[in-house]
């Protein structure tokens, strides 16, 4: 102890209460009844102890520890007898210790238990040393002056200017000043003022009598409040039973005034240990406390964590250490689902159930509500009802889920420290990174269905903050005019990790777009920052002398400002580091604090997010904060405070992490239902139609419907919670909420030009998938349409997906991919196809000249698909929503695929009629490359089916991979979509391929021409391949079937055959006949005839057997059938008269050669025409109009028109001599094998002879 000045004692004689008259006299705290009934009121004894003499005698503090070693039970006995206590070294009776360790003028009373201070500042030590344990020792002060006592080590010296608590090895309190002293001083305690507990409620008292009792209860159970086991079963539960028996601001102002003593009469680590352990608790009592009907447990367990949090410093220490760092504290923001009905009480609650009977592909009631019975109709509202008393109970707890994070959003609370909030950024991002790079603890990441309620919380709370302070900054924006600014994706502001940005890597990007940030946004990237952010430079050695001294000064300021030196700290290795690693940056103004004219750029440096500032984050003066580098496109006026901008980045973020997910996992409680419903209207029916006399028959559906009924009833009640949990209307608005804000960012990023590069890849992403959620997973409770602004925001998203699906700024293959899918799904609805058609029109024709352009290296596919659903609905046979072969073959099946019912767009067409029309490019490279992948897609679709084929046909049991089948029917399906795009094509520009004014029309004709002849041959073939696998009906091959290919072919043939004007008419059939691969008996096929009728005849009746449209009046129109036979007639016509003409022209005149034409295509069967004296080009070799079918093992494998007639040496490979005389002309390699070609020799089944021709 430590006294300062003169006449300042501690007297013995004052501590010692045996005379009444000494204790009026020195203290006057209190007479001795008075404290021997506040002892016993405090520490009574139980009710079960024996009364002795000893519990009879008057309390005072001198025997209040042995009262309270007997209430506890403590045993010392043995420690006693041994004279020593663990932990301590000395005299049983401490003394004030006279012969040493002292300085100054001191008076020390003669039985060493007082002493009065005579110099400036004397210090004096106890005889007694202390090294384990907890101590604690009370000393009475008798004069006034300024004081330190404490602890001191037995190394410590003391001089006349240093006392206790002055030196490194000492620690002490000043009671006067109200500090703490170790070296350094802090505030600590309060003046004056202690504690006093009355019935009603705790007040702060100065009476000595109070805080020595306080102290003696603390140092009794102050280490047991770091035991987690006494926290959860004494402490918690007294909480509890303050939290239960007042109101809600009772047992706040209780529990806060509980933490202040915790905080005054504990050590910090103490207090500390004390409150992790009770988190702890609080969260294992959450999580796992039983659902009752009214939530009650849970609802207690969240207001003492909300009287806990509402204490400033226990909440500062909780969110810096425990909240984030120790616990999974997302968990009380969770609202788990009940494991059984029974559990919840959902049957009190929800006594009647209902389902929806029948459901469409959109998760719509295809069923009118005024169609309903009046039972169902009865049921429907009980069952409503039921849901809404549910949901009331839910929005209690999620009202003070709420309530917490307002606590930890708060900003207002940074008196000696920092804010709250900013502590809670702090760790917010630190786990958002765990949580997107996945390189955290995997027990510690969050689950989805925990992320989801987290999400909902933390919109409501941060949308409050928002229009908070919107009210007291007019000039700021609403929460409905939300969205992150353009800079804070290239300032370097926001710690991103390694997230993908829209136009690749972050160091990449500031590289090339240095200029464009110095131009826009007056950010400097320093040269030597951008050269340690490369990946492949790994020095992190200390930048030699030399290169620092050559390296030339640069300004931070332009126009005019003299250079100034380079800081230290860009050259620094931990900053290489941490620009490398491309942490979070903070900017640096090494200029005075005035504003920055338009000329002047900004250096930024990096900072991690711990090392963040309040300063850093919301600015200052001159300093924007996140804002840092403004755009000119952007408005000067604030949106919000910049840490509520920072939470509304990673609320984004969370809804792309796992929220999404969790989204789509939950409707399948949905789908259950519609399963066991339509389940029990089977049975239903079933029952019905079933005989009275069959009673076992009738025993066994009346089972089953009972257990289809109780399954429905417990899925119905489970369903009511996650619509209420998951589902609700105000769940719906927070989606749609995060919706707008990612469009209005893509928007103002869209402006800043270049620098939309920059943007993070999860802003796109989570524009598609929330509309995808609010569309396909909270019907049919609630409607997407039913959203304010709900046609505006579509068109905003159509104009978003219609611009940047081809925005070269995007460099991203999955996010393209994803803009792609999402504008195919997006033409696909009714509304949103109408939404398209509402954009700008310059938009809509730029959309649709990307969609046209040559579909080589880029993703063509997913093009493809896009401007086939702009056609559906407008092709021949094409208005079908199931695949008619499906539906013969099992009409009654509901689980067959289906499609989105047909819903064209002529407004798009027509634009793209108008840009095929433009220029004399565009149509010809669009048209080439579409006639190139269908020929691959094709080609490997029958690749693969003829190894399917194969596999088939073993005889041992074997198992085709399922992968290969999928792929297998995406080259078919494939195929298909493009042929329908050559059926729009020509429909609408039919001159592209008709008028041969144009310089490539005949040349894109032939192509068509023979593609189309060789998908006919393959497919119509007697015996063939394509028939054997589409038999087999493999699981996967459902679409695999002759009906959807042919039909695309023959709505080609018709719109080039009967559709066309005379003269177009005409070219297209010479060409059609002209090309070798033509077989008139592949038309016939159509309509299910074996040869071609005799011109004037009725077509007869088709053959069940065998494929013929007319058996499909359900999709194909009269009109269409009367084309087709129109077509067939008119082929069979010109057929004949061209087979006459060569017969003449065989006859009476020589063959005229021209010269053999190669048409660029990868179709291997260009062939060299003969020219007739009618002027028609003609076939060279007549037989392949023959009508007699050939087998398939006997014809060229290339292009499945001729017969086989070469082989190739030394492989052995087979073709027709058209084709390998063509092949030759370019390339000596075998077709199949890649092997070099010898020779060729003729080939003709079972000949005895061959003649050799070089290949040369």
């Amino acid at each position: 102890m430590a006294s300062k000045g003169s006449s300042m004692s501690f007297s013995r004689k004052s501590y010692r209460l045996t005379s009444d008259a000494e204790k009026s006299r020195v203290t006057g705290i209190v007479q001795e009844k008075l404290l021997n009934d506040y002892l016993h009121r405090i520490f009574s004894s139980p009710e079960h102890a024996p009364t002795a003499a000893t519990s009879r005698k008057p309390l005072n503090f001198q025997n209040l520890p042995e009262h309270l070693d007997q209430l506890l039970h403590v045993d010392n006995e043995d420690e006693e007898s041994q004279g020593q206590v663990e932990g301590r070294l000395g005299p049983s009776t401490v003394v004030l210790d006279h012969t040493g360790g002292f300085e100054g003028l001191l008076l020390v009373d003669d039985d060493l238990l007082g002493v009065i201070g005579h110099s400036n500042f004397g210090t004096i030590r106890s005889t007694t040393c202390v090294y384990k344990g907890k101590w604690v020792y009370e000393v009475l002060i008798s004069s006034q002056g300024l004081m330190q006592i404490g602890w001191c080590t037995i190394n410590c010296r003391f001089n006349q200017e240093e006392g206790v608590g002055d030196t490194h090895n000492s620690y002490a309190y000043d009671g006067n000043r109200v500090r703490k002293w170790n070296v350094t001083t802090t505030n600590y305690g309060k003046e004056g003022r202690l504690v006093e507990k009355d019935s009603s409620e705790w007040q702060l008292q100065g009476q000595p009598t109070v805080l020595l009792t306080l102290a003696h209860i603390f140092h009794r159970f102050a280490p047991l409040l770091r035991k987690v086991y006494l926290v959860e079963a004494v402490l918690m539960s007294f909480l509890r039973g303050v939290v239960e028996a007042g109101t809600p601001a009772q047992a706040q102002s209780m529990v806060r005034q509980i933490l202040d003593l915790l905080w005054l009469f504990m050590e910090d680590y103490e207090v500390q240990d004390c409150l992790k352990q009770l988190m702890m608790s609080l969260l294992r009592l959450y999580r796992f406390s039983p659902i009752v009907p009214d939530l009650s447990l849970q609802i207690h367990y969240l207001r003492l964590t909300i009287a806990i949090l509402r204490h400033e410093k226990s909440r500062k220490f909780l969110l810096s250490n425990v909240l984030f760092d120790v616990l999974r504290s997302v968990v009380f923001f969770y609202i788990k689902s009940p494991l059984r009905v029974e559990e919840a009480g959902l049957q009190e609650l929800i006594p009647t159930t209902w389902w929806p009977h029948r459901s469409s592909r959109e998760g719509k009631d295809s069923k009118d509500v005024k169609d309903e019975t009046t039972e169902e109709h009865r049921r429907r509202r009980a069952y409503e009802r039921g849901c809404q008393r549910l949901k009331k109970r839910i929005e209690v707890v999620e009202e003070l889920q709420v309530q917490i994070l307002k606590l930890l959003l708060n900003n207002k609370d940074d008196n000696g420290g920092e804010a709250s909030r900013y502590i809670f950024l702090t760790k917010f991002r630190k786990f958002l990174q765990e949580n997107a790079s996945g390189r955290g603890n995997m027990p510690m990441l969050c689950p989805p269905e925990y992320m989801v309620c987290f999400l909902h919380r933390l919109i409501s709370a941060l949308r409050y903050y928002w229009d908070e302070y919107k009210a007291s900054n007019p000039r700021a924006s609403f929460s409905e005019e939300a969205y992150i600014p353009p800079q804070v994706f290239y300032n370097g502001k926001v710690d991103y990790f390694d997230l993908q940005r829209l136009g690749g890597l972050l160091s990449h990007l500031r590289k090339t777009l240095k200029d464009d940030l110095a131009s826009k946004a007056n950010i400097l990237i320093d040269p030597l920052e951008l050269q340690a952010a490369t990946m492949d430079d790994l020095d992190e050695d200390e930048e030699p002398a030399p290169a620092a001294a050559q390296r030339p000064m640069q300004a931070l300021a332009m126009g005019g400002v003299l250079p100034l030196p380079r800081p230290s700290w860009l050259s620094s290795p931990t900053l290489g580091r941490a620009n490398r690693f491309l942490s979070t940056a903070a900017v640096s103004l090494m200029t005075p604090r005035r504003p920055l004219t338009t000329s002047e750029k900004v250096k930024v440096r990096t900072l991690s997010a711990e090392q963040r500032t309040r300063e850093d984050i919301e600015g200052s003066h001159w300093n924007e904060g996140l804002l840092l580098g403004r755009p000119p496109e952007e408005p000067e006026q604030p949106l919000t405070e910049n840490s509520l901008l920072e939470v509304l980045d990673g609320a984004v973020m969370m809804y792309n992490l796992s929220v999404h997910q969790q989204l789509g996992k939950m409707v399948g409680v949905s789908d259950d239902v519609n399963e066991y419903a339509v389940a029990l209207r089977d049975t239903e029916d079933k029952l019905q139609r079933c005989p009275k006399r069959r009673k076992d028959i009738l025993a066994e559906l009346t089972k089953s419907q009972k257990v289809f009924s109780e399954k429905l009833d417990h899925l119905s009640r489970r369903l009511a919670w996650v619509h209420a949990t998951v589902y609700s209307q105000e769940k719906m608005l927070d989606i749609y909420w995060l919706l707008r804000v990612c469009l209005r960012t893509v928007e103002h990023g869209d402006r800043t030009g270049s620098l939309f590069a920059f943007m993070p890849e999860f802003y796109l992403s989570v524009a598609i998938n929330s509309y995808s959620a609010l569309k396909n997973y909270f019907g049919p409770v609630h409607s997407m349409e039913e959203l304010p602004g709900y046609e505006e925001t579509l068109t905003r998203l159509a104009a978003i997906l219609a611009k940047h699906f081809a925005d070269t700024r995007i460099v991203g293959t999955d996010i393209r991919d994803s803009l792609m899918q999402a504008l195919a799904s997006y033409v696909c609805y009714p509304h949103s196809l109408r939404a398209v058609e509402r954009i700008p029109e310059e938009q809509r024709i730029a959309m649709v000249r990307s969609l046209l352009a040559p579909y080589e290296q880029r993703p063509w596919a997913q093009t493809n698909w896009i401007l086939v659903r702009l056609w559906r609905g407008c092709g021949f046979g094409y208005r079908y929503t199931r695949l008619p072969h499906l539906l013969k073959t099992k009409p009654e099946d509901a689980n067959l695929p289906s499609l989105q019912k047909p819903c064209p767009s002529t407004l798009l067409q027509q634009h793209m009629a108008d840009l095929l029309r433009e220029g004399p490019d565009v149509a010809p490279s669009f048209l080439n490359s579409v006639l190139n992948q269908l020929n691959w897609a094709f080609s490997e679709f029958i690749g693969m089916i003829q190894e399917i084929q194969q596999a088939a046909e073993r005889l041992e049991r074997n198992f085709v991979d399922s992968r290969q089948l999928k792929v297998c029917a995406t080259c078919f399906d494939l195929s298909v979509s493009l042929l329908r795009v050559l059926e729009m094509t020509i429909t609408l520009v039919p001159e592209i391929f008709l008028d041969w004014a144009r310089p490539t029309s005949e040349m894109l004709l032939r192509r068509l021409a023979q593609l189309l002849n060789q998908v006919l041959n393959r497919v119509t073939a007697e015996r063939n391949l394509f028939d054997r696998v589409v038999t087999l009906r493999l699981p996967g091959l459902e679409s695999v079937d002759h009906y959807p290919i042919l039909v695309a072919v023959t709505g080609i043939l018709v719109r080039l055959l009967v559709h066309g004007p005379a003269s177009g008419t005409e070219r297209a059939t010479s060409v059609l006949l002209a090309d070798p691969c033509f077989q008139l008996r592949s038309i016939c096929y159509l309509l299910g005839q074996p040869e071609p009728p005799a011109p004037g005849t009725v077509l007869p009746a088709p053959d069940r057997k065998r494929f013929s449209l007319q058996s499909y009046t359900d999709y194909i129109s009269v009109e269409e059938l009367a084309q087709v036979e129109q077509m067939l007639a008119h082929l069979t016509s010109a057929s004949a008269q061209a087979a006459a003409a060569s017969l003449v022209s065989g006859s009476h005149c020589t063959h005229v050669h021209t010269t053999q034409t190669h048409v660029s295509t990868n179709v291997h069967t260009t062939q060299a025409w003969h020219v007739s004296l009618s002027g028609y080009l003609t076939p060279a070799h007549p037989a392949l109009c023959s009508l007699q079918p050939t087998s398939e093992e006997d014809l060229c494998p290339i292009c499945y028109a001729h017969p086989i007639s070469a082989v190739f040496q030394p492989c052995g490979h087979k073709s027709c001599k058209a084709c390998i005389n063509q092949h030759l002309m370019n390339n000596k390699d075998c077709f199949f094998c890649k092997a070099t070609i010898v020779s060729v020799e003729d080939w003709e089944k079972a000949a005895s002879t061959s003649t050799t021709s070089s290949a040369a």
